[in-house]
């Protein structure tokens, strides 16, 4: 078992279907609760990395269209207005506990830039070292889904950022509780897998599609984050949000 009083730097991932309801408007009490939570771990001497999806799920519901677009224009639009939004009630809500928030927008090119990558790593130490909350998300609005993949999903940019910064753990909030044979949502006799001790081929094909439709991140996204995470020597825990 994972002694979480011994983790001082925390990277915690939520999800597009975390932080939304199907129709794309703000899950407020979830997000509440969470950012109360967060707070409490911020104010017990616990260094936080906030990775948070939901700008395009929020750009949906921002801008009333009926369904999440599939074309890579629309999807950067509603990406930069819900970016903007999603800041802004992050903001108002880690406010209330006296705690400052930073937005860090990423690609794929970015990290993998050694140079850039140093500067990434600074900043992070340098608003840790303030006693801020640093919010990271993959730029949506420059990266092209799918075809340049920047990082591709936010499960994945989770991991990435916690061996960027040297996180202790991983913590991905999802939808259900853990890691499954299968997807539970599906089959109600999906087997509930408590402890891995190693990613495994065989574990990796076990995972599958997006649990959601307004999300991207299905089980095999977080077993590639935990593979990222745990290589790096930081732990990982799936959890679910509620």
């Amino acid at each position: 078992m994972i002694d979480f009083t011994q983790k001082k730097r925390i990277v915690i991932k939520l999800g597009t279907s975390t932080l939304t309801h199907k129709t794309g408007k703000l899950n407020i009490r979830r997000m509440t609760n969470l950012v109360q939570v967060l707070s409490d771990l911020h104010n017990a001497g616990k260094e936080i990395l906030l990775v948070s999806s939901g700008a395009i799920g929020m750009g949906v519901g921002k801008l009333n269209l009926p369904e999440r677009p599939k074309d890579t224009p629309s999807k950067q639009a509603a990406a930069a207005v819900g970016q903007c939004e999603l800041m802004h009630i992050y903001d108002d809500m880690f406010s209330k506990y006296s705690i400052t928030v930073a937005q860090i927008l990423l690609t794929k090119t970015i990290v993998q830039n050694p140079e850039r990558r140093q500067h990434v790593q600074n900043t992070i130490e340098r608003l840790l070292q303030l006693g801020v909350i640093p919010i990271l998300n993959e730029n949506d609005t420059v990266a092209i889904d799918e075809l340049e993949l920047e990082i591709g999903e936010n499960d994945s940019l989770s991991a990435v950022i916690a061996t960027v910064a040297d996180a202790d753990l991983l913590v991905i909030l999802s939808d259900i509780d853990g890691l499954y044979s299968e997807d539970p949502h599906r089959n109600p006799d999906a087997r509930f897998i408590g402890l891995v001790e190693e990613i495994t081929p065989e574990l990796i094909g076990m995972g599958g599609g997006s649990g959601s439709d307004v999300g991207t991140g299905g089980m095999a996204t977080k077993l590639h984050a935990a593979k990222i995470a745990t290589e790096s020597g930081a732990d990982m825990v799936i959890a679910n949000a509620d």
